[in-house]
C-alpha cells in the first residue's frame, strides 16, 4: 500500500481547508468502501482526513416536519432511529438490507452516498475501465455484465451504483448539504449523481474538495406508507441485482400519490418518474401497476446477459405496490 498521511479533524472548516490544500487527500468516514479501494490500488490518497469526530451525528426534525440527517450518522443509528422508522420506513429497510451489522456500525450516511461501483473491471487494475482510467474502454459491455445497467448507460460505462440507502433517499426527494472553502451549498439528490454519458469518471456534481455535511428529507406524508424490497443472488448480504423503494397513497382505489425509485439498474439511483406519472390519478390495481412498470422500462436497453432485470423490475413494481395498496385498504 502506498504511504499516506492521516489527520483527525474536529471542525468542518478545518476539514475543508485540509482538502483544499491537498487535492489528492480524501475524507475518511467509516472507510468501509474507501479502505477496500486503497487496498486494491484503485484509490491512492496522499492523506486521509478523518471526519468521524465532526459534530454531524444528529438526526433532527426540520421546520417543515421533515428530517435532517447528519453526514456522520452511522447506518446502524439511521436504521434504528424511531422517527426514521415511523416517517420513512423504506429508508430504514434499505439501510438494513445494505450490509451486515458490523459494517452498518462503521459506515456513515455521507460515505454511503459516495461509495463507488462494485463492477469487477473497476476494481481490477489489470483491466481497462473508463470510470477508473478515462478513455481506456469498458470491457463489461462485451464481458461480464449480468449485474450491470439496463437504464441510462452509455457506450462508455454500464456499471451500476451499489447503494441501497440512496435509492430510498431518491424516492423521497432528499437534499444533500455540503461545505466548501467558499461556503455551504445544497444539491437535490436528483442532481447529485451525474448521468454516465461520456465522462463516467465524474460521478457526482459535488464541487472539488466539498465535504457532505448532511441529508435533508422534506416532509412527505406518503413516505410513512413505504417499503424497500431488494433482490440479491444469495440470502446473506450481497449487492442488489434489482431493488425498489416505493411509497403509495391510495384513496377509494385511486392512486393519489406514488413514489418509485429503482436500484441496481443504472449508474445512479433511478427515479421512476414515468411510472409515477402513469399511476397518479389512476386505479390502484395490479394491471395498472404493471402498465406503469412497462412505461418506465420501455427505455431499458439490456445487454445480452442482463435482460432478466426487465421482468425482475416489472415484477417488483407490481408486487410491492400491490402490498402497499392492500395495506391501505385494511
Amino acid at each position: 500500500m502506498r504511504e499516506f498521511g492521516y489527520e483527525r479533524v474536529l471542525d468542518v472548516s478545518g476539514a475543508v481547508a485540509l482538502l483544499g490544500d491537498d487535492p489528492d487527500a480524501r475524507f475518511l468516514g467509516g472507510g468501509t468502501n474507501l479502505v477496500d479501494l486503497m487496498k486494491a490500488g484503485v484509490e491512492r490518497p496522499t492523506r486521509l482526513v478523518d471526519v468521524r469526530e465532526l459534530p454531524l451525528d444528529r438526526i433532527e426534525f426540520t421546520p417543515d416536519g421533515g428530517l435532517h440527517i447528519g453526514a456522520t450518522v452511522t447506518n446502524s443509528d439511521l436504521a434504528a432511529h424511531p422517527e426514521v422508522r415511523r416517517h420513512f420506513p423504506a429508508l430504514a429497510q434499505a439501510v438494513l438490507a445494505g450490509a451486515s451489522g458490523q459494517l452498518r456500525n462503521m459506515a456513515t450516511v455521507g460515505g454511503n452516498l459516495l461509495q463507488r461501483t462494485r463492477c469487477g473491471y473497476f476494481t481490477d487494475l489489470a483491466k481497462p475501465c473508463n470510470k477508473r482510467a478515462p478513455g481506456s474502454g469498458c470491457p463489461a459491455i462485451e464481458g461480464e455484465h449480468h449485474n450491470h445497467a439496463i437504464l441510462g448507460a452509455s457506450a462508455h460505462c454500464v456499471a451500476t451504483h451499489p447503494s441501497d440507502m440512496a435509492v430510498a433517499l431518491t424516492a423521497f426527494d432528499a437534499l444533500v448539504s455540503y461545505e466548501t472553502a467558499d461556503g455551504p451549498g445544497e444539491l437535490p439528490l436528483a442532481d447529485f449523481y451525474l448521468p454516465v454519458g461520456d465522462t463516467p469518471h465524474r460521478e457526482t456534481a459535488l464541487p472539488p474538495g466539498a465535504l457532505i455535511t448532511g441529508v435533508t428529507l422534506p416532509a412527505a406524508p406518503v413516505a410513512a406508507h413505504s417499503r424497500y424490497r431488494k433482490v440479491r443472488e444469495r440470502a446473506s448480504y450481497a449487492f442488489a441485482i434489482g431493488s425498489i423503494a416505493a411509497a403509495l397513497d391510495v384513496r377509494g382505489d385511486v392512486v393519489r400519490e406514488v413514489r418509485l425509485a429503482f436500484g441496481a439498474v443504472a449508474s445512479r439511483p433511478w427515479r421512476a418518474g414515468e411510472a409515477e406519472r402513469v399511476l397518479t390519478g389512476g386505479p390502484a390495481s395490479a394491471e395498472a401497476f404493471a402498465a406503469a412498470a412497462d412505461a418506465e422500462l420501455a427505455a431499458a436497453r439490456p445487454l445480452p446477459h442482463n435482460g432478466f432485470k426487465v421482468p425482475l423490475m416489472r415484477n417488483l413494481v407490481v408486487a410491492v405496490l400491490t402490498e402497499l395498496a392492500e395495506e391501505a385498504a385494511r
